[in-house]
């Protein structure tokens, strides 16, 4: 069993808005993902739109979060207690859980999934989705769609990206060449795929690399690590090409 002590700074963002950062330390002795059961309260900070998403940087994860017109979309939940954190997220960015209309997590570790509860507490208007293969194993108030390669929610397409879990899927925004890749991707050291202590099936993560190395990407924004806003299509080639 490993040890794990992790020191964790929230910072959230939203456009050009000023949201906010706080420390805490929590330790982890388990081998999945790191997860708390709640989130700290914020002081300020800023950070830039990345084609119209926004980020809540939860500190080693992230939630992302895009609003156009009148409604708003989700992506990942991070750990337990982050709701508040995503909730001024959407109030910087103009918007609010009353408007969040889809809630997409892609995929069922409790760091992506873990506020789960609290978010459909708050999102009441919002369908809530996994990946299909993925639904089984959340516990949800609410019906949770069960996603599959080639969906669209939102304007935004459904990629089918196993191997760090069965169901896991990443979103691709066409209209920005925007990638949200969940864990298919990281950035914690430059470019890489699924972390290998963490996935089930380490040939069809790297399968699913190959996948999104064929579409159109002008932005990664993954679930761990910094967006990568320039330079991504390449990077991602060369990455897949390495596998």
């Amino acid at each position: 069993m490993r040890d794990v002590r992790i020191s964790r700074r929230l910072l959230f963002t939203a456009g050009s808005g000023v949201l906010g950062v706080a420390v805490l330390n929590a330790c982890s002795s388990s081998s999945s993902p790191p997860a708390t059961s709640s989130a700290p309260a914020a002081v300020p900070s800023a950070e830039g739109s990345m084609g119209g998403w926004q980020r809540v940087n939860l500190s080693f994860v992230s939630a992302y979060l895009l609003v156009r017109g009148n409604d708003a979309a989700i992506v990942d939940l991070g750990t337990g207690g982050s709701e508040d954190a995503i909730g001024q997220g959407l109030t910087a960015a103009g918007s609010s859980f009353s408007a969040v209309r889809h809630v997409i997590m892609t995929h069922k570790h409790p760091d992506h999934a873990g506020s789960l509860a609290g978010v459909t507490a708050e999102a009441t208007n919002a369908k809530f989705y996994t990946g299909a293969a993925d639904v089984s194993s959340l516990v949800s108030e609410k019906e949770l769609v069960g996603l599959k390669d080639g969906d669209e929610v939102f304007g935004l397409r459904i990629v089918g990206t196993p191997g760090h879990t069965a169901g896991h899927v990443s979103i691709f925004d066409p209209s920005t060449g925007t990638l949200v890749s969940g864990d298919a991707l990281r950035t914690t050291d430059g470019l890489a795929s699924s972390d290998p202590q963490y996935t089930e099936n380490e040939e069809q993560a790297k399968a699913s690399v190959r996948k999104l190395a064929a579409l159109d990407i002008k932005t990664i924004l993954p679930g761990h690590g910094e967006p990568l806003m320039s330079g991504a299509a390449d990077a991602l080639r060369k990455l897949a090409a390495s596998l």
